[in-house]
Order: structure tokens, then sequence, then C-alpha cells
């Protein structure tokens, strides 16, 4: 793997860990960690030996947001439309298209645009004292980064609205009771098992998780008869491959499956 100035990277078995790696300013977003956070994600995006990718922050926050004391990110609107289409949007999109599962653990302030990376991994692990924040409108501004698609399709669209409009901070227990969040451990255990809850994954069939996770996406724009048809088409393909003839054998022998991804 590549080296980086403000993503930080470690393997740990089949599972990469991506921490955005700018403490001193709790991990806020600057032009290099926008950028390195794309290149980083297309990087284990692409590695079949990483089976499960997990997102975190170094220190005491996940993120908070855009670096607003950064000269050379901040411009006027067209530059913020620019960065938000060229250079946030792909890095959110490397994690909401992915292959493989992505989990957030959110440790600490998780606030703005950092909101959104979290929201495009597949599960979310929480800190209890961490907290997620859209601060938009106290400064005139709208949500972005994905969030008025994302917030909603997790929480819906009044509660969405409201947590944006009043700036609400949403604690890592109501998170878990709205349902945007998985898992809360407590701040001194989260990385710990956050990393245990990804490893579990990792032991599971990489074809289901990479073939689940877009089943899921497709049935969220398309009817019911279209999604039974999505899930047949992908199960035709899962039920012929050597994972699956590989496990029904295991099974049959009381053995552990070696997933292969084939």
């Amino acid at each position: 793997m590549s080296d980086f100035e403000t993503i930080a990277m470690e393997r740990d078995g089949g599972v990469m860990r991506v921490s955005f790696n700018r403490p001193d300013n709790l991990n806020s977003f600057n032009v290099k960690m926008r950028r390195e956070f794309v290149e980083a994600a297309r990087l284990v995006n692409v590695d079949d030996s990483v089976r499960v990718v997990t997102l975190t922050g170094a220190g005491r926050a996940f993120s908070a947001g855009a670096d607003l004391t950064d000269d050379e990110g901040l411009s006027g609107g067209q530059g913020v439309e620019d960065d938000l289409n060229f250079e946030y949007k792909p890095g959110i999109l490397a994690i909401h298209n992915s292959r493989k599962p992505w989990v957030a653990i959110v440790n600490g302030p998780c606030a703005g645009i950092g909101y959104s990376y979290a929201m495009a991994c597949d599960l979310i692990c929480m800190g209890e004292n961490a907290f997620m924040y859209q601060p938009f409108s106290a400064i005139g501004l709208v949500p972005d980064g994905g969030a008025t698609w994302l917030l909603p399709s997790f929480v819906g669209a009044k509660r969405a609205y409201e947590l944006m409009a009043l700036g609400e901070r949403l604690s890592a227990d109501k998170a878990q009771a709205m349902g945007l969040v998985n898992r809360v451990y407590s701040d001194d255990t989260l990385q710990d098992e956050g990393l245990a809850f990804a490893k579990e994954l990792a032991e599971r069939s990489p074809l289901a998780l990479r073939y689940t996770k877009e089943a899921i996406t497709f049935a969220q724009h398309h009817s019911l008869e279209e999604s039974i048809a999505k899930e047949a088409a992908l199960q035709k393909f899962c039920i012929d491959s050597a994972d699956a003839k590989n496990a029904v054998i295991s099974f049959l022998k009381k053995q552990k499956p070696e997933w292969e991804g084939r």
C-alpha cells in the first residue's frame, strides 16, 4: 500500500483499517486529505485479499468536517461546487459503490462532510460518547456530500430534515434507536470491538457480502417485482460459484468453509 500524509492504513488479516489522520485538526478535510482518501479507497477496493474495510479517525474525533482554516481549500461558490463534485464525491462514492463492506467506527465528533463519509459505509459502530452533527444551517449552508440522500434513507425525510434544520448533536444511543447505527460500544473498547465486528464480517462469504450489498442498493430504487428478479439473477451466479459448492461440502463434513470469492 502507498504511504499517505493524511490517511493511515493498517492491515489485520482480511480487514484493512483506514483512518483519517489529521488528529491535531480533528481530522477535518483539507485538500490533501480528501484527495488522498480517494486514492486510498481505490487501492483497498481493488485488493481482493481485503475482505472488509473499517473507516475511523485518528485521535479523539472521526472527522470535524471541512477544514475552514485551510486557505488552499477555501474558495468561492464555483470552487466549492467543483470541490464537492470532483474531490468529495469520488471518495464518498468509492465507499458506497465498493464491492466489499465498509464499516465506520465513529469515535468522537462526526460532523459536516465527515457525517456523509460515515453514512456511506454499510455498517456503523459508534463510541458511547461520540456524536453526529449537521452544522450547516448554523452557518447559512445546505448539507452536502450526499447527506440529503443518505440520512433520509436511514431515518426518513421528516426526521432527517429536523436533524439538519435544527443542527441536533445526535448521540450514539439515539442514532442506534433511529436505525442509523448498528453497534454502540464504550469509548475505551470501541476500536477493538469495532475491529472484532469487522473480522466477524470478513469470515463470511465474500460473494454473499458483495451481492447482498448490491441487491439492497438496487432494491432502494426499484419495485418489489424488479428486486425479486435482481435477487434471482444474483442467486443464479452465487449458487453456481465454487465457493457455494465448497461450502456445501464443508457443511456436510462439519468444517468451516474456506472462501475464495469465486
